[in-house]
């Protein structure tokens, strides 16, 4: 399984059996994800702050588009290397969300919520 981070509001807006088409995709060729030890990196450098955000949890099994593990983008040495998915999400692929608030101290951390999948 992998993650995406999104506005509530955009997850909201993908109809169902519709795709998720985030401004990425269109901006850099792919969709940024995460896998479930990595996803505070991106939340707490591209979303401090933010109250409004879902956890996707993606079946890379379930995608139509390629997926590629690769550096992070923009390249930051030593970091590691992320999931990448050349195409949409289908709405298909996603098989829970849940909202992804912030700690009170600014982190981010995996909701305890979240199911545990096999690796």
């Amino acid at each position: 399984m992998i993650l995406h981070i999104c506005p509530e509001a955009d997850w909201a807006a993908v109809p169902a059996g519709g795709e998720y088409r985030p401004d990425s995709l269109g901006d850099v060729g792919f969709v940024h994800c995460s896998d479930f030890g990595t996803v505070q990196f991106p939340a707490e450098r591209v979303f401090p702050g933010r109250t409004d955000l879902v956890l996707l949890v993606i079946d890379p099994a379930r995608l139509d588009a390629p997926l590629r593990w690769e550096p992070a983008d923009p390249p930051e040495p030593g970091a590691p290397w992320f999931p990448h998915v050349y195409g949409p999400i289908p709405v298909a692929a996603v098989v829970e969300t849940c909202a992804f608030p912030p700690e009170t101290d600014g982190t981010f951390r995996l909701p305890k919520g979240l199911h545990e999948y096999p690796a």
